[in-house]
């Protein structure tokens, strides 16, 4: 089986999103930076409320999915169907906008500590327009595998380690999206299972770690080439990473802030959507 490496790397880069939050982008800071079907990787990390205390008072969605991962904190979510959750450290949120969705989501620390991630999943144009969908996860509902020096936390899709497979608890994306939190003590290695037609990336937030023979430190997001398996080995500290992986949709993308579409006439329609009350209905 042919192993991954890296092909690029680069660091997130330091950002703002909502009303001023502090993010670092590893996903989506320009077009070009996409990795089809993922659309955007944003980590948000600080002691300092600050940074985040506005939060992300209500604001649209329309065309893609979003998957936020609360590793400390907390964060409160509203929406227009009438949702409301707390979501709470080592949960998850999936919430599919669909044809459109309205919410809102407000960080707060606990004892101190922030970070998360939110991820942006786009939706073919088959899906695009489909009813709006909200799940909370809480962090007992997301399996572990427990190795050797290797703690694995599988967010979404199929994990088959040492003839035991897994199944996290979002399935059935169209886009066969794979999304683990990967851990790993000083030296240990762990070589994991890739479906080949998925394109995937590596985000190191804690710690180094060698990819397929690269170093990735933290706070670097890394392509990796085609191939069945990845080969990790954490450094001296150790190392933690976000593993995340999807089928191409090979579509045209069309963007305007919080609308994903394939045509420019599309966003135009989300966006006189939205103005007129009509994004949602």
């Amino acid at each position: 089986m042919t192993a991954r490496t890296v092909v690029k790397s680069h660091a997130a880069i330091d950002t703002h999103g909502g009303a001023g939050v502090k993010l670092r982008r590893a996903v989506g800071q320009h077009p070009g930076a996409r990795l089809d079907p993922l659309l955007l990787l944003d980590f948000f990390s600080s002691d300092n409320p600050d940074d985040y205390i506005e939060g992300f008072p209500a604001h649209p969605h329309r065309g893609f999915e979003t998957i936020t991962y609360i590793v400390d904190g907390h964060m409160l979510h509203a929406d227009h169907l009438g949702n409301e959750g707390d979501l709470t450290a080592g949960g998850v949120q999936w919430m599919t906008a669909g044809r459109g969705i309205i919410h809102s989501e407000m960080p707060k620390q606990t004892a101190g500590l922030l970070r998360g991630f939110q991820l942006w999943v786009n939706l073919p144009a088959a899906e695009k327009m489909k009813p709006a969908g909200y799940r909370d996860i809480p962090a007992a509902e997301i399996p572990v595998v427990a190795l050797a020096g290797v703690r694995i936390k599988l967010i979404a899709g199929r994990l088959d380690l040492e003839g035991v497979s897994t199944l996290g608890p979002i399935t059935g994306m169209s886009t066969q999206l794979l999304y683990a939190d990967v851990a790993l003590t000083p030296g240990a290695t762990v070589e994991l299972p890739i479906a080949s037609d998925l394109n995937a990336l590596l985000y190191t937030f804690e710690g180094t770690l060698d990819a397929g023979g690269t170093n990735v430190p933290s706070n670097y997001a890394a392509t990796l080439s085609p191939g069945a398996h990845l080969r990790l080995t954490a450094g001296p500290d150790g190392g933690r990473a976000l593993l995340i992986a999807g089928r191409p949709i090979g579509e045209p993308v069309a963007q305007y802030g919080p609308f994903v579409m394939n045509t420019e006439a599309e966003l135009e329609q989300a966006v006189n959507d939205y103005r007129s009350g009509r994004l949602t209905a």
